[in-house]
Formats: C-alpha cells, structure tokens, sequence
C-alpha cells in the first residue's frame, strides 16, 4: 500500500493505492494556509486516518506547488508561500517517523500519467498542467527527471517561443521576468489576453473566456485562436528538445476539448522534423492525477 498526498493551497488530498492502482482511502481536509507546523500536523493526521482505514504502515509520497533544493533540502519556489525556505520534507518524515519522497505537483502530474495515465507505456512523457500557472514534469523510461537543480520540466518560465512584435516583451511574471510561457498559457494569461482586446469592463474567468469564444463572440474567438498557437509553439519547443512520444495536459484549460486537434494541426510549422508523430492527449485521471503520481513516487523516483 501507498499514501498520496496533494498538498494545495486550499485543500490537502490523501489516497491510498494498492498495487493495481485501486483507490483504498481517499479524503479531503482544508489547508491550514501560513501555517507551517498546522500544515505538518494536518498531514500527519490524514496519513494516519489513512493507515488507520486500510489497516497497515505505507509508504508516503507528497506532491506541493514547489520544489526542494537539492544542497540545502529547503522549498522553493511555492505558490504556498508558508513552505519557502523550509525544510520541509525533514519536518514531515519526523513528524511521520518516517522517509517521505517528495515532488513537485506537475511532476506527480507525469508520474501518475506515466505510469498507468494517457501516457502508460510511452518510452518519454511529457507533462503539462494549464490552470493557474503552467507546471510541466517529465517521465522517461518509467522514472521522474527531477534534475541537478530540481527544474526537470519546468518550461514554463521560458520566454514565449518565436514572439511577434505584439508579445514583446510580454507581461510581467511573478519570477521577476517578462514574457514567461506561463504569462501568456495560464488561465488568468487566456483572461488577461482577452481583457486587452475588448474595451467591455467585465473581466471573465479564462473558463469564460472559452464559453465566450464557443458561442462565437469575436474577440473571445481570436484570444482562443492566439492562445492555441501559442501553445502549439510552446509545445513545440519541447517536442524539438525532449521528443517526447506523448504530450499529457492536466489542469482546468485541459477541458478544452479543440485544442486535442487544433495544436497538432499547427505545431509542425514549429518542430523541426519532416513528419510528428508525439500524441497529444488529455490526463486521463484529472485532478486525481497529482494525489496518483504522489502515490507512486516510491516506484518511480
């Protein structure tokens, strides 16, 4: 048996999974926001709800919106600001009594889809989540790249690939820089996009954005349009450096069910081969995706 814990930034989510990848245990509880040792505490509590209901010691894997430092073991770089610059993974696995292997939410992403998701099988997955940011992971022959800096897949902070005039030098992103892929590819990016394109004072959710451009509102339509082939060069960029055999999307813009064609259709332009052969498909778990890979951490890290 193994525990899964996702850790966001409302809610925390624990399953246990047996061998075959079926649900044994599953439970929400709220996040205990900048509150680290309420954080730990209720971690600690719903592992051992969890061993409690199946009845057994397991093993625990975490995913959180961050990464660890590989020399100093501190987070970094999570938008649950209360674990940067901790220790986090020690604190647990002593408040736990135990090791715990811990990744990146994006990176449990393409573990879970790697190993029995959209992407089961591949020799090279590639993960990306659209919602709020734009998180990525990758899985080759079954194992996580984290990486010597603990940036495996991280590209969403690179620049938009091949801009116009228009998206220099791009909007401001929370790292410090301008143009990042996730200013322009996040939901609130879709929103911002299409804000500067219609002079009406609503400001729509990206999700509206979407339901907008569906029932054929012009502006929505060409910030669709735009955002879809900035994905396709996004993703473009990855298919020309990783060559991955499947491309999964996880997050809420994933539900954009065009976008399984449309992207493919323009990405060729783009890669520099004479003939794409990389799928590009949509997670097969959802949002239990993190929670799964989380899960599966010991057998593929």
């Amino acid at each position: 048996m193994r525990i899964g814990i996702d850790l966001g930034g409302t809610k925390i989510e624990g399953v246990v999974l047996d061998d075959a990848g079926e649900v044994r245990f599953q439970r929400r509880v709220m996040t205990p926001r900048d509150d680290y040792d309420g954080t730990i505490t209720a971690i600690a509590g719903l592992v051992a709800a969890a061993e409690s209901a199946v009845g057994c010691l397991c093993t625990v894997g975490m995913g959180i919106p961050g990464a660890e430092t590989p020399a100093t073991g501190l987070i970094k770089n999570a938008n649950s600001t209360w674990l940067n610059g901790r220790p986090f993974r020690a604190d647990l696995s002593q408040a736990l009594g135990r090791d715990v292997r811990l990744a990146n939410d994006a990176n449990c992403l393409a573990v879970s889809e790697a190993t029995d998701g959209a992407g089961a099988g591949a020799a090279v997955v590639f993960a990306v989540i659209l919602g709020t940011g734009t998180g990525g992971g990758l899985v080759v022959h079954g194992q996580l790249v984290v990486g010597a800096n603990a940036i495996g897949g991280e590209w969403g902070h690179n620049p938009l690939p091949q801009p116009t005039d228009e998206e220099r030098p791009g909007p401001a992103c929370y790292c410090g820089r301008f143009g990042c892929i996730e200013t322009f590819l996040s939901g609130p990016g879709l929103a911002a996009d299409y804000a500067r394109r219609t002079p009406r004072e609503d400001r729509p959710t990206s999700e509206q954005v979407v339901e907008r451009a569906l029932g054929g509102e012009p502006a929505a339509m060409t910030a669709l349009d735009v955002w879809e082939d900035r994905l396709a060069r996004s993703v473009a960029t990855v298919i020309n450096v990783v060559d991955p055999d499947v491309i999964v999307i996880g997050g809420g813009l994933s539900r954009i069910e065009r976008i399984y064609t449309n992207v493919p259709a323009r990405w060729g332009r783009y890669i520099f081969s004479d003939r794409v052969v990389t799928r590009l498909v949509r997670a097969a778990h959802g949002d239990a995706s993190g929670v799964r890979g989380a899960a599966w951490l010991w057998e593929r890290t």
